[in-house]
Formats: C-alpha cells, structure tokens, sequence
C-alpha cells in the first residue's frame, strides 16, 4: 500500500506560479512511479505530467509551463506549475503505482494509488 497526501492548491491569478507537493509513505520512494491528473467540474480526469525514476512526460497543454520532480530524501514529488491560466483550473490528484517496465504512465488506469486531492483556482 502507499498513502499520498497533497499539498499547495490555492487561488492565484492568471500569470502566477504555485507548488504542489505529493508525499508518499508505504513503499520505497525508489520503487515507484509518480503522476499528476487533475478533473475540472464537469469534465473527466485528464493527465497532466508523470515520472518514472528520470524518465518524464507532460500533457501537450502543460509542456513549458510545468516541471514534475521529486525529492527522494523526503518521498515527495512535486508539480511547479508556472504561467497560469483560468483554464488550469481543477482538483489536482497525485496518484502512484509500482514501477513496471513501461518508461512513462499516462492513464489513470495504470496508477492503483491515490490521493484526495488539492483545489487549484486561476482568476483572470
């Protein structure tokens, strides 16, 4: 089992910058696979950003504007999501699953772990 706790949603405004942190406890930092979706009202959970020990990939909508990483002495990873726009906003899930032999996971299929969840608004 690995338990997610999310941190660092809030309110900012179109242009702004904010910091996500995801941390993990259960398992071994090392032996698992990180991801970030996120669910606006009325739409269904999309993919935002995932990361497989070094190996990353990004939505095409958040390339340039967001950076996954981690911090393997804290078991946290990280979303910094800079240039923020209205449309960014979401309910942002970190999510976790055993690393396999897949270079990099974008379905929220392959991840089993989840967490609750942190509230992202962008004002105009």
């Amino acid at each position: 089992q690995v338990q997610l706790v999310e941190s660092g949603g809030g309110l900012v405004q179109a242009g702004g910058s904010l910091r996500l942190s995801c941390a993990a406890s259960g398992r071994a930092f090392s032996s698992i696979a990180m991801g970030w979706f996120r669910q606006a009202p009325g739409k269904e959970r999309e993919f935002v950003a995932s990361r497989n020990g070094a190996n990353t990939y990004y939505a095409d909508f958040v390339k340039g504007r967001f950076t996954i990483s981690r911090d393997n002495a804290k078991n946290t990873m990280y979303l910094q999501m800079n240039s923020l726009k209205p449309e960014d906003t979401a309910v942002y899930y970190c999510a976790a699953r055993v690393r396999g032999g897949s270079s990099y996971y974008t379905s929220s299929k392959d991840f089993a772990y989840w967490g609750q969840g942190t509230q992202v608004t962008v004002s105009s």
